[in-house]
């Protein structure tokens, strides 16, 4: 017998007509003053955070405006993803709203539109970054190219650490904040770390496909380590040109520098072809830089494709052969990961597709490198 279908649009959405949380939700913004805090006379004390070159071209972008080496087209465009901005401050309003245009609809068939184009809002304890809270997220019409949403409201006027995490995809044509008119704003707290931790690499490091914007394991990491982190992922193109060596060692005084783009790297072929120079290049720069190579994690087909799991270990050996070697010729500040057991033994159950971590999967790679960077850094990060 035929499973009948629905016959109108509204039955289709039974969901969302019956269930108010599924439902896109803007929430009372009226009477809140709007700042932007791309805007070099804004207001108030708004850190834009997570965005290497943000203080010079003032830009929703991961990548120089103007780059002085010319980069691969596909990370050119993938840089003005926002992946890892951060929006901070201290405030004792009891609303904060968020008025966001964004280049496009969100279009990912594996990847929530919350995660694609959406902003969370994680709220903590004043005078420290750490213990911040996750709060909520934007809920919006996905057919839209533009939202304005409440994003946090409480009943006590008490001053709290705010961070506002961007889209991992989208990007962003503009970003307004809004509070109580009345509401006392200062600056964010310092960060833990005396510098940014870099983490290049592929979509995973991306944040696909994080179902919300502050579960990328970059994240994560930033939040249990009171650190800025600036996430350079680029999906499928993470590919470790020459060119993109050169633009992330222009970044200024690193905490870390972290590769983890074995995934795009085209196999042991490319990773031999292009990890070396990588490194060679950003030693140039930063020849005592704590360096971080770190081997994918396991993809969900390596259970059955005995062909697949060969190939990674055979770069896993490489990678971990030639930190090995640097090792050995002086550099001391080199190190390498194994990435084969990050998402822990049911590994194949972590992911959206088989590549791809779930939010179980960001939190579990988290949880599993956050010593790994403690180690390196030091004791107390």
């Amino acid at each position: 017998m035929p499973v009948p279908m629905p016959k109108t649009k509204s039955e289709s959405t039974a969901a969302q007509k019956h269930d108010r949380n599924m439902r896109p939700q803007k929430g009372n913004c009226e009477g809140l003053t709007w700042h932007d805090p791309r805007g070099a006379k804004c207001a108030l004390p708004l850190q834009v955070a997570g965005l290497a070159w943000f203080e010079r071209d003032r830009a929703w972008r991961r990548m120089p405006v103007a780059p002085k080496h010319k980069l691969p087209e596909a990370v050119d465009n993938l840089a003005n993803c926002t992946a890892g901005a951060q929006i901070r401050f201290q405030s004792d309003t009891t609303r904060v709203a968020v008025r966001v245009k964004l280049p496009r609809v969100a279009n990912m068939v594996h990847m929530a539109t919350t995660g694609i184009s959406g902003v969370d809002c994680y709220a903590g304890p004043a005078g420290t970054g750490r213990g911040l809270r996750y709060y909520g997220t934007t809920k919006f019409d996905m057919t839209k190219t533009e939202y304005e949403i409440l994003l946090f409201e409480h009943s006590e006027a008490l001053m709290r650490n705010f961070t506002l995490y961007l889209p991992l995809y989208s990007g962003v044509r503009s970003v307004e904040v809004a509070v109580e008119p009345d509401a006392k704003v200062l600056p964010p707290p310092k960060w833990n770390v005396a510098g940014p931790l870099v983490v290049y690499g592929t979509s995973i490091t991306h944040g696909g496909c994080a179902s919300r914007t502050g579960m990328a394991y970059p994240a994560i990491l930033g939040r249990a380590m009171n650190a800025e982190f600036y996430n350079l992922g680029f999906s499928g193109s993470g590919r470790g040109e020459p060119e993109v060596a050169r633009t992330i060692a222009e970044i200024r005084a690193p905490a870390l520098i972290a590769l983890d783009y074995e995934a795009n790297s085209g196999g042991i072929k490319g990773l031999s072809a292009t990890l070396p120079g990588f490194i060679r290049i950003l030693r140039e720069e930063h020849p005592k830089v704590p360096l971080l190579v770190l081997s994918r994690i396991r993809f969900a087909h390596e259970t059955l494709q005995s062909e697949s799991l060969r190939a990674r270990n055979e770069c896993l050996s490489y990678q971990r052969q030639v930190v090995s070697d640097l090792h050995k010729a002086g550099d001391a500040n080199i190190h390498f990961q194994d990435g084969t057991d990050l998402l822990g033994r049911d590994y194949e159950e972590c992911t959206v597709d088989g590549v791809h971590p779930t939010d179980l999967g960001f939190y579990r790679m988290a949880e599993a490198l956050l010593p790994v960077f403690r180690r390196i850094l030091g004791a107390g990060q």
